[in-house]
């Protein structure tokens, strides 16, 4: 287990759009975008390196436009470590691809910055993807309540779509579905729409009971005014339905 990126294992990190062809290949490569809130991004940070037991990286996608930011992530640079610096920052669809792109694992794992690793998370998701038949796998996991107009929260095992607080998947599967929508500015649905796109291609949504994962308070979500959010969330759910609306027979135990 490798210590948190600090002390003598700190080098300078200055490539903002580090490529797949400058970076050791690893068995998964961890992703998160962070939007501002630098206590949430180094929580999630650290606990990454205090507990991931497998050949991993942590790319951080920085899409905060905030110098603070940027001027903490190349003081906290570690050999495990890269940053994806978006200047200027992306929608959230566009941003999870830049990291997606530059990922030099077998496996990708997205997590929300607001997400702590308690544990080793990592190798039992991992082990849900050694299974072929699963495209997608993580700890929170979503069904369609009789329509595709609305879903809720399921234990599964098998789902609909598999929530982007921790999602995991194969990176050379989210480049044959064309990745995330870069269409889905607000980071609401799309996680259900990129698992769908998965799923389309043949395979399942799985959740992976019990892993070591906290959720803390959502800050982008909090940090929106309730008006605009809804809005946003409901442009997300129609262009979902515009695609998927006639594929009932993506929902679990339908066809």
């Amino acid at each position: 287990m490798l210590d948190g990126p600090s002390g003598s294992e700190l080098r300078p990190l200055r490539a903002h759009s580090p490529s797949v062809a400058s970076a050791a290949p690893r068995r998964v490569s961890l992703l998160t975008v962070v939007h501002g809130w630098k206590p949430d991004a180094e929580r999630w940070l650290l606990s990454v390196f205090r507990h991931c037991k497998a050949d991993f990286e942590a790319i951080v996608i920085d899409n905060s436009g905030d110098l603070g930011i940027a001027s903490w992530l190349d003081s906290r640079a570690a050999e495990r470590l890269r940053v994806i610096r978006l200047d200027p920052p992306l929608g959230f669809g566009a941003a999870v691809n830049a990291g997606i792109d530059a990922a030099a694992g077998e496996v990708c794992i997205l997590f929300d910055q607001s997400v702590e690793l308690k544990g080793d998370a990592i190798i039992p998701l991992l082990t849900a993807l050694d299974d072929q038949s699963v495209v997608v796998a993580g700890p929170f996991g979503v069904r369609a309540k009789d329509t595709l107009k609305e879903f809720e929260e399921s234990a599964g095992p098998d789902v609909d779509a598999i929530e982007g607080y921790c999602v995991a998947f194969r990176r050379a599967d989210a480049l044959a579905a064309g990745g995330f929508d870069p269409k889905f500015r607000f980071y609401r649905i799309a996680d259900i729409e990129f698992s769908f796109r998965l799923r389309d291609r043949g395979g399942r949504a799985v959740v992976v009971t019990d892993l070591p994962v906290v959720k803390h308070e959502h800050r982008l979500w909090e940090a929106t005014e309730p008006a605009e959010r809804d809005r946003l969330s409901r442009r997300n759910l129609y262009r979902f339905l515009d695609r998927w609306r006639d594929r009932t027979d993506l929902m679990v135990g339908r066809s």
